[in-house]
């Protein structure tokens, strides 16, 4: 049996932490004993516990356990992802309730058998590695909330075309229809995403994202629907899926362009039955969530050319939004300027300058390919080196519109690609940032092209 993970265990009684020291080291990573709770805080930032062991007793009333639910409080207050499993040789049913309610994950008896302290303890850090892993995503979709809030600027804008958009998201929002958002490569397609679900009756409920254009395709099941311990080489421990941990909110699937079509057909079924298996799993679980899609392909094309699948591009854009590339947004392109020049001036702590007339001239005038991501940068730049060009030289929407006659998409793909290594001076990651893509997508496409 595996447990692995980090054990605190804290007990006044020298002989329980000595005979759980020695049953439980050779099943863990790292263990502690202490026997005065006083150093519990102290154990808890420097050596991070998955899971506490903690007796219910500490001698001030020795058989009532009020200093044990006192110091799960504290634990809890301290860390409320901490894992705790109260021992004690005074149990009954009333207390193993009163525990469980104040924030114990289990109860264990004095004297314990072996085996069900291991399978408990293993269970405990299971549970552990799964509350970080919520906590992770939850964080990293806060600070992509407010970094795409922030820095995208998708929604500042006056033209027609932008204000009918917004219009539409707010009476699209708050219904469960399933979404997708097309449009080019910077265009802001996953500040709509966040948008929709801010709107929606699931806003207090996870929004969890995927890029499906950064994950090799061999990673895209385990990390859509997880897996279970053993299911395959390197599964050391059970990890939840994306769609598992979006349950009851959205669940937002970049470039859905990418999806192989096993993958896709898998999909679908998650869409038509609403559950949801681990690989390794026999058992399903039921699912509840909004899938919001973004892509910049052409999926109709795609369904022709029989590399997607109709019937999912059917479940999918059951309400349709189309965001316009920046070219075509008239004055919003100085609306968008003007905020990011404040945005950045604050960031760097400058003094912003405005625009001059020939700067406005040539920011309406530019073709921006890589569309707002792209303003945003060429701002960026204008602010940290205001003696530098912060517009490639020479490039104006006339001569973008002749180089669009050609509308063989990969030729267009082409061309970008090649324009975006020589912007970038070779830098492969300023490349995919301008095209709006990953370093891995920009590569495959790079040898694709033959580039």
């Amino acid at each position: 049996m595996e447990c692995k993970g980090k054990i605190l265990i804290v007990d006044d009684n020298e002989d329980v932490l000595l005979s759980l020291n020695m049953l439980l080291r050779p099943w863990t990573d790292a263990i502690r004993a202490i026997s005065n709770p006083e150093r519990i805080i102290e154990f808890m930032d420097y050596f991070r516990p998955d899971v506490i062991l903690l007796d219910m007793n500490f001698g001030r009333n020795l058989i009532s356990g009020e200093e044990g639910y006192e110091w799960l409080a504290r634990i809890l207050e301290h860390d409320p992802t901490s894992v705790v499993i109260f021992m004690t040789a005074y149990v009954n049913t009333e207390k193993a309730v009163r525990a469980i309610k104040a924030g114990a994950v289990d109860f264990i008896p004095k004297p314990w058998e072996n085996k069900k302290i291991l399978e408990t303890i293993h269970s405990a850090v299971d549970l552990k590695r799964s509350r970080m892993a919520m906590l992770n995503i939850k964080k990293e979709e806060k600070e992509t909330i407010s970094d795409n809030t922030e820095s995208c600027g998708c929604f500042i804008g006056e033209s027609p075309m932008i204000v009918e958009l917004k219009n539409r998201i707010a009476r699209v929002a708050s219904t469960d229809a399933n979404i997708l958002i097309t449009g080019e490569n910077g265009t802001g397609k996953d500040v709509v995403a966040h948008e929709i679900h801010r709107l929606s009756h699931r806003s207090k409920k996870p929004f969890i994202s995927i890029d499906l254009g950064c994950i090799p395709e061999n990673l895209f099941e385990s990390e859509l629907f997880g897996y279970e311990k053993g299911a395959f080489t390197g599964a050391s421990a059970p990890k939840a899926g994306r769609i598992e941990l979006a349950n009851g909110g959205t669940l937002f699937l970049d470039e859905i362009g990418n999806l192989s079509p096993a993958m896709q057909q898998k999909l679908l079924t998650v869409i038509e039955k609403r559950e949801v298996s681990r690989i390794g799993s026999t058992k399903t679980q039921k699912t509840d969530i909004r899938i919001v899609a973004a892509t910049n392909a052409n999926l109709q094309a795609r369904v022709a050319e029989g590399s997607f699948r109709e019937d999912l591009l059917y479940r999918l854009n059951t309400i349709e939004f189309h965001l316009p590339p920046l070219r075509e947004r008239g004055n919003d392109i100085m609306l968008l300027a003007r905020h990011f020049l404040d945005m950045y001036s604050k960031t760097y702590k400058t003094t912003p300058a405005g625009f001059t007339p020939e700067e406005e001239k040539r920011l309406l005038n530019y073709s921006f390919p890589g569309n707002v991501r792209e303003l945003q940068h060429c701002i960026e730049r204008r602010v940290i080196d205001p003696d530098t060009p912060f517009l490639p030289e020479g490039d104006t929407c006339e001569q973008e519109k002749t180089e669009r006659e050609s509308l063989n998409l990969e030729e267009l793909e082409r061309t970008a690609i090649r324009r975006a290594l020589e912007q970038s001076n070779g830098n492969m990651s300023m490349a995919a940032e301008l095209l709006g893509i990953t370093r891995y997508s920009l590569y495959r496409k790079i040898d694709k092209h033959g580039i």
